[in-house]
């Protein structure tokens, strides 16, 4: 590339991000959600539930601590982050780890009335694994769970920004 091409490939950068451009969604504040309070139901206090209510908390959303005040009430079911063997080496060796992150959850009103039927949220990644270098793979799969617990709260925020109260009985 000649040095006039490079100038004006970091001006037209440059000018994007003067002007604030910023991909639409990727802010959470910007998120408008179908109701203003919400109880988290969950089974313990992990970093994943932590992560969540701190996402809530910074989409402007009241937290509250019992049922009985929520418009809304999100139920995680339960959080479960597995490993298994995904291949072998010819010597009997891990050769690569699956990590799989499952959240199952449900969003209900004071009513009963489902928002969000159950679901499950399912999530997997690929770790190369090498024995010489256990506690730098030990910490490579830590960093991929943490991904995979954003990447869970990120689609649940969506899923709720989504869910609307449901309309008529029959």
């Amino acid at each position: 590339m000649t040095n006039l091409t490079r100038l004006l490939l970091l001006a037209a950068v440059l000018a994007l991000a003067a002007c604030g451009f910023h991909v639409r969604g990727s802010n959470p504040g910007d998120v408008t959600f179908a109701f203003k309070s919400l109880y988290l139901k969950a089974p313990g206090d992990s970093p994943f539930i932590r992560e969540l209510r701190k996402t809530m908390k910074a989409s402007k959303v009241n937290m509250v601590n019992t049922p009985d005040q929520a418009e809304l009430v999100l139920e995680i079911v339960s959080e479960q982050a597995t490993r298994q063997i995904l291949s072998l080496t010819g010597a009997g060796r891990v050769q690569e780890y699956q990590l799989f992150y499952r959240v199952s959850l449900r969003a209900y009103d004071s009513e009963q009335n489902d928002w969000l039927p159950p679901d499950e949220i399912s999530l997997s990644r690929i770790l190369p694994w090498d024995d010489t270098q256990v506690l730098s793979k030990e910490q490579e799969a830590a960093g991929l769970n943490k991904d995979m617990r954003s990447d869970a709260v990120g689609q649940i925020v969506r899923r709720l920004n989504r869910a609307k109260p449901p309309t008529g009985k029959s």
